[in-house]
């Protein structure tokens, strides 16, 4: 039996620069799922993402979602893709056995927390206070560096890291640190600078979209202390829930994140096409 793909739609182009189709996963011309293939609004034209691939219960556990995985991946080829994406539920073992077997790597992590009716406080010593306008453009300017040489240190082209880094604070922080929603916070402790954090407060939950703790004062669980400071804001805000984003391999805010009871949702899995 042959498993192909059969587009169900035309090539469509989007405002924001991306593309995508939807396809037909057949056998022998017989449909038995379907394939949604786009490319990253955030990552460029050279990183494909996978959006959806769903394979009718009659005909799994059969190859069939592996083969057209595959043949998504021809596809992206042909657009010129260098790299393809997928985000998985942190429930779909199937799934991420699946992506795992093609040579998918997890790059990072999604994780939530949904926070208790008494926000915890603040150890002896600490204090929050927000961030003034010259610390901002610093902190931007070395967060911009940092947050592209990860993505580079990942896979992505210089120029296009570079490019992700720039265009994903303009478009989250459109009037800098007057943005509504966003919160920047510097972390005190007995008297001395120790820290920065930024939180999104969102319709539904809040997010923490940088933590850092200052490089002379690490080790002494001022990290910690600035993750209880996002779930008082988080909290004050009214908001249930505090997501963040960990990429692998930082075992250290991993450890940390899981002691404070954040779980994982969600995979993003990542494959560079050769």
């Amino acid at each position: 039996m042959t498993t192909t793909l059969r587009p169900a739609e035309p090539l469509r182009h989007h405002p924001d620069g991306t593309r995508s189709r939807r396809y037909q996963v057949c056998v022998n011309s017989r449909p038995v799922g379907d394939i949604h293939l786009g490319t990253s609004p955030s990552l460029g034209a050279s990183v494909a993402r996978l959006l959806e691939l769903r394979i009718a219960e009659p005909d799994r556990r059969r190859g069939r979602g592996t083969v057209a995985a595959l043949a998504a991946e021809e596809v992206a080829r042909g657009w010129g893709c260098r790299q393809i994406e997928t985000l998985v539920p942190a429930a779909a073992d199937s799934a991420l056995r699946l992506f795992g077997a093609l040579g998918y790597t997890v790059r990072n992590r999604g994780m939530e927390k949904r926070l208790g009716a008494t926000p915890p406080e603040l150890p002896p010593g600490s204090r929050a206070r927000p961030m003034t306008d010259a610390e901002f453009a610093a902190w931007q300017e070395r967060e911009s560096e940092r947050y592209a040489r990860e993505w580079t240190e990942r896979g992505l082209p210089e120029a296009d890291a570079r490019a992700k880094a720039h265009n994903d604070h303009d478009r989250l922080l459109p009037r800098g640190p007057a943005t509504d929603g966003m919160v920047f916070s510097v972390l005190e402790h007995d008297g001395a600078r120790v820290g920065t954090l930024w939180v999104a407060l969102e319709a539904t939950k809040a997010f923490v979209f940088d933590v850092e703790t200052d490089e002379a004062h690490r080790g002494h669980g001022h990290g910690r202390t600035l993750m209880l400071l996002a779930e008082r804001q988080a909290a004050g805000a009214g908001l249930p829930v505090l997501g963040l984003n960990v990429f692998a391999g930082n075992a250290p805010a991993e450890r940390l994140y899981a002691s404070l009871g954040y779980e994982t949702v969600t995979h993003s899995l990542a494959k560079p096409l050769l």
